[in-house]
């Protein structure tokens, strides 16, 4: 019998292979993205959420969770911000709003005499129009791009932003003070109280403010997670917000998550417009993004550390609610009886996957509300608009956070790191 000799071996078969399973993996995961993309996604413990009726009382107090207002539209009718008209109109003195930082895109407010100035007060002066006529309570946090994106100079903008809201809207709220990391309280109704963090604080590059000398509470950069779980003990039995802008957990791009676009047209993370096709190079950068990240992204070593210490934290508070803006979805999750928002689409949308450790995701402009009851109960809601008008949509998620809670307190502390 004629022996057979071995077929030659090609230097190029394990990079086609590679390549061929990369291309199934990109295809696998383009169809996944077509069945839930624009799509509401509840997990199928959350499914029967409209069987559940909410009180029939009228809440007691109201909180709008907004994010990432930056990029209203400031030539015509936005639909975010008349959807938010409506809110504002529903609520009325015992409302009040939070919105949860990036408030002027690109960059914020920057120094006098810079030739974006006029632009970014545009930007904001649409939000504090709308705002000014309002009788509740108006909470400013900042993000990353109200800090210049992040960069040495962000604390300059960053304070130029606080001394031009409370110049233009002085009712207003711009917590925590001087751009200090916080934590800062503000009760809001009888068992009711909300606490403010400067999530970029902890990853702004370049000077930051920090201990007495300017105005902060804080000394160090851990002090801060001990002050809010002073705060969270002394407000134990109460119903807590607490925000911050970064969020604790996402399906989305901050929480490591990308699209197929992203892995094929890498370039259009730079410009929308940016279709220059690197299959396989193009998988670099999510894949760097997933692991090490950005400045802004989860994975960062700096925002790794803020997420673990604050989570530590929380998980002692069960009950306690988190909410953020920073990626531009709606998305909702239960951890350990914590509960996590992200309320980020109040000028943009961005891809959320599905699925996960979410309860509810949508990849849709809106914001969330809670409502709260005299029995203590609160409840999630969303609120998205149908067209440039505002005109809400059906509710696609309801949920009740405290079902049953027994208020334990009655008069609210008076931390030292409690709000005027």
């Amino acid at each position: 019998m004629p022996r057979m000799l071995p077929l030659p071996f090609s230097p190029y078969l394990l990079p086609l292979l590679a390549i061929a399973a990369l291309g199934i993996w990109l295809l696998y995961r383009y169809w996944q993205e077509r069945q839930h993309r624009r799509q509401p996604y509840i997990a199928p413990k959350a499914r029967n959420w409209s069987a559940v009726p909410p009180p029939p009382a009228a809440p007691v107090h109201r909180i709008c969770l907004v994010g990432d207002l930056g990029a209203v539209a400031t030539d015509g009718p936005d639909p975010v911000l008349n959807l938010l008209r409506r809110w504002l109109q529903e609520a009325g003195p015992n409302g009040t709003v939070v919105i949860l930082g990036d408030n002027v895109y690109p960059t914020g407010i920057p120094p006098m005499g810079n030739p974006r100035r006029a632009a970014a007060e545009l930007r904001m002066n649409v939000q504090l129009d709308l705002l000014r006529e309002f009788p509740g309570q108006v909470v400013f946090l900042s993000g990353n791009h109200d800090w210049n994106k992040g960069r040495a100079d962000g604390y300059a903008y960053l304070l130029e932003q606080e001394k031009y809201v409370l110049q233009h809207l002085p009712t207003a709220h711009y917590l925590p003070p001087n751009g200090c990391p916080g934590p800062v309280a503000l009760p809001l109704a009888d068992g009711l109280v909300l606490i403010v963090l400067n999530t970029q604080w902890w990853v702004q590059n370049g000077p930051r403010p920090l201990g007495k000398g300017q105005g902060c509470t804080a000394s160090d950069s851990r002090q801060p997670f001990v002050q809010l779980r002073s705060l969270l003990e002394q407000y134990r039995g109460w119903r807590v917000v607490v925000a911050g802008h970064h969020p604790l957990y996402s399906n989305a791009m901050h929480g490591g998550k990308f699209t197929v676009k992203q892995h094929v047209f890498p370039l259009t993370a730079a410009h929308k417009k940016a279709y220059v096709p690197l299959p396989v190079v193009g998988s670099l950068f999510p894949a760097y993004r997933r692991v090490l990240g950005a400045a802004e992204d989860m994975s960062h070593p700096r925002y790794r550390r803020m997420r673990r210490r604050l989570l530590q934290v929380l998980r002692q508070f069960p009950g306690v609610v988190y909410a953020a803006g920073h990626d531009h979805n709606l998305q909702y999750f239960n951890r350990r009886d914590v509960h996590y928002l992200v309320s980020g689409s109040g000028s943009k949308t961005a891809y959320v996957e599905a699925g996960g450790k979410a309860t509810f995701v949508h990849e849709h402009k809106g914001f969330f509300s809670l409502d709260y009851y005299a029995d203590g109960q609160l409840w999630l809601d969303t609120w998205e608009p149908t067209d440039a008008q505002g005109t809400p949509a059906p509710a696609v998620f309801r949920w009740a956070f405290a079902t049953g809670f027994t208020q334990q307190q009655t008069e609210a502390p008076t931390p030292a790191g409690s709000a005027a």
